[in-house]
């Protein structure tokens, strides 16, 4: 499962693991939306494979529940706290800049 959870968050410049009725999830979700980021979003609920997914995505946060979990080049950035640390930070949109999810 290591192995579809690394080429799923290679898959765009952001991808989002994600529930469904996640409110946290889609806070996060409408930051990069609005942020105009096109992230390939997965809602773990409606895969097949989403319970495994979930547990490799807690292992790598260490910690549960392991949603949303954000990737930006590939690379592990967080959850909510991070993500929305970082943005406050100033420190997001130039990380998505150099990632290619963002031009201007």
């Amino acid at each position: 499962m290591a192995e579809r959870v690394s080429r799923l968050s290679t898959e765009k410049a952001v991808v989002i693991f994600t529930r469904s009725q996640c409110p946290m999830c889609h806070t996060v979700s409408s930051l990069f939306s609005e942020l105009d980021v096109c992230a390939a979003v997965h809602e773990l609920d409606k895969d097949p494979r989403g319970r495994d997914m979930e547990r490799e995505l807690a292992r790598r946060l260490g910690r549960a529940p392991p949603v949303p979990a954000v990737f930006v080049g590939g690379n592990l950035v967080g959850s909510t706290d991070k993500v929305m640390s970082l943005h406050l930070a100033g420190k997001l949109v130039p990380m998505l800049k150099g990632a290619g999810a963002i031009w201007l």
